[in-house]
């Protein structure tokens, strides 16, 4: 980026403040560009930037800099902050350790965890930590469940509630939520299909909420203000709150979401570790993992995962280029290949049976045509060039025009799917939401469907809706919370500071049943030799919290 495009923003910030800095020459600039250093870093995910000594003996003699009071950059443990990011980190390390060490109180639940668990898991005698994390979440206020796809976090989630609301005299008030309206979506269908097949009594069954929302609606959005209603002075009424995905939660919002739960709530996280960091800064559920081992439980165990698929992201999550290739070579794995066929003929092909669909609608219900568009997608690391989003999207509306289909580019044309690129409130649209356009014979003019997170259904005029893109392609950050049952992985055919091995473990694991990758071996090689490494100072703050006030337990009456 330069400082001509998106950076002028923090050009014009460092600027601000070298003015203001009381220093000339070649102090100014120094302060300058430590200023413009921190900015990149924030806009790269980190929360911090971590100066040398020689620096941090600079920066301390300055106004504008404190340890931690009214100044607008922190110097703390020798890593530099904007305030307001050093506020959200000491803030959530407060408040996350305060509510790790809260207990409740009783006994008589090994009958029930007996009842409701196995004494093992398959393949894995004398454990069983679906078991374990039920067991931790009825004693604990703070629980966070981590596992890789099918490992039964939704299953054991459902199994918690179901024990709470049967060891709880009082009426228990439960909220689900997720990052995004898609996420938010997917939670709710787990939970539904957990609840159809877990042998519960009916009236625990009736009482286990089903929809999910998305963590914007659960703190009550102020439209164009980052507050929320829900905050320290005001929380949330509910008893228990749930928030899967948690690994896309940043800091901000995690920090808002801890603040503004009520005395006495239970918060249950689920989460990948592996799966990519928040696309704003922070890495918290890592921080979390790291730093609260009492209060994590990770479910290693795979339920429904295809075992192919699962090898080959294991294979990627530990950096071994050589065995994932052969995964992908090996003529036996005919689910996880890499793709021979032309590019676009293969992608055009597997959307030609989408649009069929699409050109039969009405007798094709709205969600028919949906799960024929979530069978497959396409996943890019990329935004622009011939393998990145744009271009893949502009290549597969011209696939299938020349096969008869109305798909001109930019166009309200039926079948076209959007994906939203900005928050509406007012609309109930989220950033991540999948639309698709169909014709309103009533009227001859268009709709753009969106399944919601209570299962319904709602149509929009397109010309009502906020930024969004065409997405028979999108980029495997936007992917996150879905799941697909085939992907189309394509990187792009020289190395990019983007590929990294969480990329295509997030990419991986949005399949069901088959993976076909789009990649030279060279390129696929450097992005598994590249781990992303989020700078926060989460983890130490936390320590720091832990040895100030101990492991103490309060117990909650």
């Amino acid at each position: 980026m330069t400082e001509q495009g998106a950076p002028f923003l923090d050009s014009y910030f460092s600027r601000f403040l070298a003015e203001r800095s009381g220093l000339s020459g070649v102090e100014k600039e120094r302060f300058r560009q430590l200023v413009k250093k921190l900015t990149a870093a924030h806009e790269a995910g980190h929360s911090c930037l971590p100066v040398p000594e020689m620096e941090s003996r600079f920066l301390r003699t300055l106004h504008l800099v404190s340890d931690g009071g009214q100044t607008p950059l922190v110097l703390h443990d020798d890593k530099l902050y904007l305030h307001r990011y050093f506020h959200y980190e000491t803030r959530l390390a407060e408040q996350i350790r305060t509510l790790a060490a809260v207990c409740f109180p009783g006994k008589g639940h090994e009958k029930l965890l007996d009842a409701f668990f196995d004494d093992d898991e398959p393949g894995l005698p004398g454990l069983n930590r679906q078991k374990e994390a039920a067991g931790s979440a009825l004693q604990k206020a703070l629980t966070i469940i981590c596992g890789g796809p099918g490992t039964g976090k939704t299953t054991t989630v459902v199994h918690i509630l179901a024990l709470l609301f049967m060891t709880t005299d009082r009426k228990l008030d439960v909220a689900l939520a997720a990052p995004t309206g898609k996420a938010a979506r997917r939670l709710s269908q787990s939970i539904g299909g957990s609840l159809d097949r877990l042998p519960l009594p009916v009236e625990v069954k009736a009482a286990i909420p089903t929809e999910a929302k998305t963590l914007h609606r659960l703190l009550g959005f102020i439209r164009h203000s980052p507050q929320f209603r829900h905050n320290r002075q005001q929380p949330m009424g509910w008893d228990v709150v749930v928030v899967d995905e948690a690994s896309m939660v940043d800091l901000a919002m995690m920090s808002k979401l801890v603040d503004a739960l009520k005395p006495g709530a239970r918060l249950l996280l689920l989460g990948d570790k592996d799966q990519l960091a928040s696309v704003e800064s922070g890495a918290v559920l890592g921080d979390f993992i790291q730093s609260l081992p009492d209060n994590t439980i990770e479910l290693k165990k795979t339920y429904r995962f295809d075992d192919n698929i699962k090898f080959l992201a294991e294979s990627v999550n530990a950096g071994d280029s050589d065995g994932a290739w052969a995964c992908l070579s090996d003529p036996n794995r005919v689910n996880v290949t890499v793709l021979q066929t032309e590019l676009l003929d293969f992608i055009g092909r597997q959307y030609t049976g989408y649009m069929a669909s699409v050109y039969r609608y009405p007798q094709t219900g709205v969600r028919e045509i949906f799960a024929a568009f979530h069978r497959f997608q396409v996943l890019c690391a990329i935004h622009y060039g011939n393998r990145g989003v744009a271009g893949i999207n502009r290549g597969v509306e011209t696939f299938l025009a020349r096969r008869g289909f109305d798909c001109r580019p930019d166009s309200w044309y039926p079948g076209r799917p959007v994906l939203i690129t900005r928050n509406e409130y007012s609309l109930d649209l989220f950033n991540g939401d999948i639309g698709i356009c169909l014709p309103d014979f009533a009227d001859g003019t268009s709709r753009v469907w969106f399944e919601r997170s209570d299962g319904s259904l709602r149509s929009y005029s397109p010309y009502r809706l906020p930024g969004c893109e065409t997405v028979f392609a999108m980029t495997i950050h936007k992917s996150q919370g879905s799941e697909f049952d085939e992907v189309v992985v394509v990187l792009p055919e020289e190395d990019n500071r983007i590929l990294s091995r969480e990329l295509l473990y997030t990419a991986f694991t949005r399949a069901r049943k088959m993976v076909k990758l789009v990649a030279g071996r060279q390129v696929f090689a450097q992005a598994l030799s590249r781990k992303i490494e989020r700078c926060s100072g989460l983890a130490d703050l936390l320590q720091e919290q832990t040895q100030k006030y101990g492991k103490s337990v309060r117990l909650n009456e």
